[in-house]
């Protein structure tokens, strides 16, 4: 397939997908994520400085942090421990990046996982590059947290609360980005970083099942880019993730860039995080580089996820 005919698949085709994992998207109910696209534009009008730009660029890493470690690393995998206070602040973190609960979050992303680059894997790119990029967000399908498939987590009272009200946290720090800096702050610091966000995120969905390198043997089509570990802070080693995903490190060798782990492994040496997780040898072993791209990706079974935590 060229790359002309994927990104042309995108077009959402009339009445209800043949693909079980694509649904019609809810485009009056999306117009709060898609004005969001535009407010940033407003800094043509404003003249914001090098600090407002600065700001930008603190929090969409600090954010992108909370998303990869805390949402996905910790919440989806279980790669690592977290005290229960420790955990809801990583949960409250990750609500800042404005990507709903981490329960919805969490729950959604096992799912994919389970049914990788099949019909019923919600986001994957044989479905087209924008329904993988950011239009199953936009589907009523996908609008309600999958409860089944988080009961580890959604056990906890205080994370069923803010999954339920994702959206103070991150109003609270658009306030702060405006009284810290006025307008400029608010447009830079938080709006076109969150949009920045989003799509860094939003990358290893498109593209990381699509660009890059296999190294290892599985069972779906997903592949490493340093290009996209530098955007999503160690998030593009995806094959290595594929491979063996409950481990707190996606980059398996010293080179491979994973800049989650190593903020992780200072919260472990500071005693606020435990029990990291790492491949084992006989894990690292199996690299067969370049590995090859299954023909027909068949749906996993459940994710074999450590003992649970105990906060």
């Amino acid at each position: 397939m060229t790359v002309s005919t994927w990104v042309r698949r995108a077009a959402p085709p009339a009445g209800v997908s043949t693909f079980t994992g694509r649904q019609p998207i809810n485009w009056k109910a999306s117009t709060p994520f898609l004005v969001m696209h535009l407010i940033p534009l407003g800094l043509f009008w404003t003249g914001p400085g090098w600090k407002d730009f600065a700001l930008c660029l603190a929090l969409y890493y600090a954010r992108m942090f909370f998303i990869t470690a805390g949402y996905h690393r910790y919440f989806a995998h279980r790669s690592y421990k977290l005290g229960r206070f420790m955990q809801f602040l990583m949960a409250v973190g990750g609500t800042t990046a404005v990507q709903k609960g981490p329960l919805w979050w969490a729950g959604n992303h096992r799912n994919h996982h389970r049914y990788s680059d099949t019909d019923r894997d919600i986001h994957s790119p044989k479905h087209g590059f924008w329904w993988s990029h950011m239009g199953w967000i936009m589907a009523d399908a996908y609008s309600q947290t999958p409860t089944r498939t988080i009961k580890d987590f959604a056990k906890y009272p205080e994370l069923r609360w803010l999954n339920r009200y994702h959206l103070i946290p991150p109003l609270a720090l658009a306030v702060l980005c405006y009284a810290v800096g006025g307008i400029n702050a608010l447009l830079a610091g938080f709006f076109l970083s969150t949009v920045l966000l989003w799509h860094g995120t939003f990358t290893i969905n498109s593209l990381a099942h699509v660009f890059g390198s296999r190294r290892f043997e599985t069972s779906d089509t997903s592949k490493n880019s340093l290009l996209l570990a530098l955007i999503t802070l160690g998030e593009g080693w995806h094959n290595n993730h594929h491979h063996f995903s409950t481990t707190a490190n996606q980059g398996f060798y010293w080179w491979e860039i994973d800049g989650s782990y190593y903020v992780l492994c200072l919260l472990e040496r500071l005693g606020l995080a435990h029990d990291l997780r790492r491949p084992p040898p006989h894990i690292l072993a199996r690299a067969t580089q370049p590995a090859p791209i299954p023909q027909e990706p068949t749906p996993q079974t459940p994710l074999s996820l450590p003992p649970e935590p105990a906060p």
